[in-house]
């Protein structure tokens, strides 16, 4: 089985923003009875379905696979809550391992959040001096609260 472990991180300042190139996403979720998900993105000119389990802990089962894009433009537009995630991220290698560091426009603009995948959850990750605080286990900054919650209208933007 797949299993996606990640950690999340508020991200502060500028310093990120040379280390790594942008491709702008697009991404929303179809309705889901359970605590699963299931996510369409287009990530530049690719693709992706993505189905998600339950979080336990900082790890859950994840498949992601490649569709065509007309194929998840179209699920996007007809399928997927709306408004849906718009967002540039950038890909930052550090050591051993990739940050993916979203910076969220449209509805969340103004949202900044930074990833790291790990191989176990006790692996030890040197966090960056761009990074302001871990937000792992608020599911406010999870992209799927964030579709149907948008950052920015949140009473105290924090």
């Amino acid at each position: 089985m797949a299993t996606e472990i990640e950690r999340k991180f508020l991200v502060k300042g500028d310093e990120w923003r040379s280390l790594g190139q942008g491709t702008v996403y697009r991404q929303g979720y179809i309705p889901t009875a359970g605590k699963q998900t299931v996510r369409i993105r287009t990530a530049g000119d690719k693709g992706y379905i993505t189905l998600k389990g339950p979080s336990a802990t900082l790890a859950r089962p994840e498949f992601e696979y490649e569709i065509p894009l007309d194929d998840a433009e179209q699920l996007l537009r007809d399928f997927c809550e709306q408004p849906l995630i718009e967002k540039t991220r950038y890909k930052i290698p550090i050591g051993d391992v990739l940050w993916e560091v979203d910076e969220f426009e449209g509805a969340n603009a103004g949202l900044i959040v930074a990833e790291v995948e790990l191989t176990s959850e006790q692996q030890v990750v040197d966090i960056p001096d761009w990074i302001e605080r871990e937000v792992s286990g608020d599911i406010r900054y999870f992209n799927v609260y964030l579709a149907k919650n948008p950052f920015q209208s949140w009473p105290q933007q924090s």
